[in-house]
């Protein structure tokens, strides 16, 4: 099990709510659980559903390097999610998929705090691809807009909001019906 989820896991970046996918078969592999697998219903079918993903063909586009990404982000209670995308030919196409589950002590972080949470993440993960260009950040959260503006008592936020500034990108509010890429894969 730890061989498969390791597989794949290497291309998680590629596989649409990875983390959903693989969270039954990610919690028989905890500390403290049996070395024999119980295969029950959701994990079969969890297995089954990442070998699909896994040898299936993708929707992804390659990075075009000479066009400006786009980074959508979003988080809830449990995770975060994000979708690095570009557009050809008046369609966004994605690049990159990316969730992950908050930690307990980040599920107890405010809305605001999360959704810069997930911004910040996803921008430290994609580091290769957005450091030293212009890039566009969609949320769904219209706070976060004012997150360079603003002096805040936050001082979590203070200390992200300089980690941003190293790079260069404009903020852009999304209606929460527009932004249902990230918003799905935050749903861990």
């Amino acid at each position: 099990m730890r061989s498969f989820l390791g597989l794949a896991s290497f291309y998680r970046r590629y596989v649409p709510h990875f983390s959903t996918i693989s969270s039954p078969l990610t919690d028989a592999t905890r500390k403290g659980m049996p070395n024999i697998i119980n295969w029950e219903e959701a994990r079969l079918k969890a297995f089954e559903n990442l070998k699909a993903a896994l040898t299936s063909k993708p929707v992804l586009k390659l990075p075009d390097f000479e066009k400006p990404f786009i980074l959508s982000t979003d988080a809830s209670d449990t995770g975060l999610g994000a979708i690095l995308k570009q557009d050809h030919h008046g369609e966004k196409f994605p690049v990159v998929y990316l969730s992950r589950k908050l930690l307990p002590r980040e599920q107890r972080y405010s809305v605001v705090e999360k959704e810069c949470l997930a911004l910040v993440w996803a921008v430290k993960s994609l580091n290769t691809y957005l450091w030293g260009r212009e890039f566009v950040i969609e949320t769904d959260h219209a706070p976060l807009l004012y997150l360079n503006r603003a002096r805040s008592e936050n001082g979590k936020l203070m200390r992200w909001s300089l980690l941003l500034n190293q790079y260069r990108f404009q903020l852009r509010s999304v209606k929460g019906r527009d932004n249902h890429g990230p918003d799905f894969l935050s749903r861990t």
